[in-house]
């Protein structure tokens, strides 16, 4: 484990979890996930989180996939876990991740309940403690902190970071502006490529990249046209690129997940596009039109990375 107590920055990598035809956990696709995502610059991996079906997969499986991740990294990059649901389960799982030496864990919901701002206080309070971790808290679905309630999180050394998957910009201005520098923030939000220009300016300096699952090189050059602010490599990669594929994944819901799974057999790694209910795999209409953009993609910004399999 990383004795640093930041978080990480730049483009986030989120493995999903591959899947065989008989529904089991497919290791080596998995493997050849994360590698990949580390031999294209990824500053850090998060296993077990939502695009790895964190909802789906067993204790038994999630430790497995823990183990994993850490033993491909390596200690190259810093891994984070996904912990969340009920407030049980999430302790032993920040306590698993810290066993198994990962760097940290994000903090998702909890299950279904709308706690008030003093609940999930405690709730977030409750997994902290549990270990010495850094931790990640995920602004998503039942669980928004307001400013008062985060400031009291703060206090706590383990929390290194925000991720925001809301959108909430008012809220987003008052607590970086407020809470500034203490911790990191990291743009979560749906294809977060769309909305980044908008969260670098508060000091957001990280978000996590789906479509660097299949094509990392786009996430790079996208990120790097954003700190350099050319505007033309960013409104062509919008117009033949991320846009396009945005459009497919708000068709379905769970498309956040299974789109994944699509681009990444497209482009030829290793995996199945199996995944677990409640989310469907992707349609054959849909994966055709991945498929075309992919391929113009790929045409107009070749990569000299190629896929080792």
């Amino acid at each position: 484990m990383s004795s640093e107590r930041n978080a990480p920055t730049g483009i986030l990598g989120f493995p999903i979890v591959p899947f065989n035809e008989r529904g089991n956990i497919d290791e080596k696709g998995l493997t050849k996930n994360i590698e990949f995502l580390v031999e294209n610059g990824l500053e850090s991996i998060f296993i077990a989180c939502g695009s790895g079906e964190y909802h789906a997969i067993s204790t038994k499986e999630y430790e497995a996939v823990v183990e994993l991740a850490v033993s491909v990294v390596d200690g190259k990059v810093p891994v984070y876990t996904g912990v969340g649901g009920n407030s049980v389960e999430a302790i032993e799982k920040a306590q698993l991740s810290e066993r198994l030496g990962a760097d940290g864990y994000l903090i998702l919901p909890p299950y279904l309940i709308e706690g008030e701002q003093e609940g999930l206080y405690e709730y977030y309070k409750a997994i902290i403690q549990s270990s010495d971790l850094n931790a990640i808290l995920y602004q998503r679905g039942n669980a928004v902190l307001q400013l008062d309630a985060l400031k009291k999180l703060v206090e706590f050394p383990q929390v290194v970071g925000v991720k925001d998957g809301v959108g909430n910009m008012d809220l987003n201005i008052e607590l970086t502006q407020t809470i500034g520098e203490r911790l990191g923030w990291l743009n979560g939000m749906p294809m977060a490529e769309v909305t980044m220009p908008a969260y670098i300016p508060l000091g957001f300096d990280s978000y996590s990249s789906a479509i660097s699952n299949y094509i990392p090189h786009i996430s790079r050059k996208f990120y790097d046209a954003l700190l350099n602010n050319d505007k033309q490599l960013i409104k062509d990669l919008y117009e033949d690129v991320i846009l396009p594929i945005n459009r497919i994944r708000k068709k379905r819901k769970g498309y956040a997940v299974s789109l994944i799974k699509a681009g990444m057999k497209i482009v030829g790694l290793p995996v199945s596009t199996e995944v677990r209910p409640p989310i469907v795999p992707v349609e054959q209409e849909h994966y055709k039109e991945l498929e075309g953009i992919l391929k113009k993609a790929f045409e107009k910004y070749p990569t000299d990375h190629k896929i080792s399999l």
